[in-house]
């Protein structure tokens, strides 16, 4: 019997990174979701493409080998995958793992294979798989008399991964463009028995956290912040918003308080950091990818959030006393993104700012206590937007 992995989510991340590279390492892919449309698409077509766009040019993966379950009707046939698969990933979003936990927990309760099923999200969170994990751990989801022998059944692994993404072409169907530096990192501690899966586009390391607040505070912090700046003054895509002088110097200096972090936290070399800043500059910059700045700022509540991209590194700068003006210039223009079309938490922002008082803001949206050295400097940047949308 071949190896089997379910994946849950069938959107670009799900088709175009984490399937493809499943794929490639020899699994059959068993899409779920509660998309109709997605695994109604999935049934009827037996192959698709992932285009990878990189400085040397195209390359095209044909991806077939694959199955698709909904979720919402057919919740038993999804817990008989699971319960024979060799690995279960997700790429849901956050905020959807409490909804996917209930049904992996049946499944892996079900579970009577000698060697424990791995399981990896593959979310753009700090230890997501730890957040799915404790979801499934919950007395509604496992039997708390099977809970101390939930290892034997299943290893969990949070993981950091890292590829863009752009808008995809209206016609596009199942075929996915995306750019072709990908990094997957996985922790491989829960694995030391075992062994983990071969899946060569892994990097499996014992510390995880390195990469993951490398990733976080310099990908995805420059990443936003060139998306909020060129929001707010009429760019198109990334690329334009970087071609922009002052915005490009504003992502620098937003990456040099980052990496300042980065160098003193995790013990990485200043030169290293600043090569890598460098490249995540230039990958976020390609002409080719048509990153469209709406895309890459939405869901401003979760990227405002306490362990983001913007909160998470300027919180431990301020516990410190290092500085962080770019930054808090930042989290300003991600306070501004509202009202904008198909991004529901733009809006939600919206009407938070227009009916809460600052402060109120500041805990409800950044997650931050009055106490925190960051809360008095972000309390008056709320209140600035504010006035000025009122």
């Amino acid at each position: 019997m071949g190896l089997k992995a379910v994946h849950f989510g069938g959107g670009n991340i799900g088709r175009g990174f984490v399937a493809e590279k499943l794929h490639l390492a020899g699994y059959e892919v068993v899409f779920v979701d509660v998309m109709d449309s997605i695994i109604e698409q999935l049934q009827k077509t037996k192959e698709y493409t992932v285009t990878e766009i990189g400085g040397e040019g195209e390359k095209v993966n044909k991806i077939n080998n694959y199955r698709a379950i909904n979720s919402k009707t057919h919740e038993a046939d999804v817990i008989d995958e699971i319960s024979t698969a060799d690995l279960v990933t997700c790429a849901v979003g956050p905020n959807i793992l409490k909804f996917i936990a209930p049904v992996i927990g049946k499944a892996i309760d079900k579970r009577t294979a000698s060697k424990p099923i791995a399981v990896i999200a593959c979310e753009n969170a700090i230890g997501a798989t730890d957040t799915l994990a404790g979801f499934i751990k919950d007395s509604k989801n496992t039997p708390q008399d099977r809970l101390s022998s939930i290892n034997d059944r299943a290893s969990f692994a949070n993981s950091a991964i890292d590829r863009i993404v752009p808008g995809q072409d209206p016609d596009a169907g199942l075929n996915v463009k995306i750019e072709s530096f990908y990094e997957w990192v996985v922790d491989k501690t829960p694995f030391a028995k075992e062994g983990h899966p071969e899946i060569s586009a892994i990097k499996w390391v014992d510390d995880l956290n390195p990469y993951i607040e490398r990733k976080l505070f310099t990908v995805n912090t420059g990443h936003a912040a060139a998306a909020y700046y060129g929001h707010a003054r009429g760019k198109r895509t990334i690329h334009d918003a970087l071609q922009d002088s002052e915005i490009n110097k504003i992502v620098y200096d937003c990456l040099s308080e980052t990496s300042h972090l980065i160098v003193k936290k995790h013990g990485i070399s200043t030169e290293e950091q600043k090569a890598y800043v460098e490249k995540i500059v230039k990958r976020i910059s390609n002409p080719y990818l048509e990153d469209v700045v709406e895309r890459v700022g939405r869901a401003p509540l979760r990227k405002l959030s306490r362990k983001e991209r913007f909160v998470g590194p300027a919180s431990q700068l301020a516990e410190s006393g290092d500085k962080i003006d770019a930054l808090l210039g930042a989290i300003e223009q991600a306070f501004g993104f509202l009202d904008v079309k198909d991004d529901e938490e733009s809006a939600e922002l919206s009407k938070i700012l227009k009916s809460t008082e600052a402060k109120e803001v500041v805990t409800k949206v950044c997650g931050l206590e009055e106490s925190h050295p960051l809360f008095k400097q972000i309390v008056p940047i709320v209140e600035k937007v504010q006035k000025n949308i009122k």
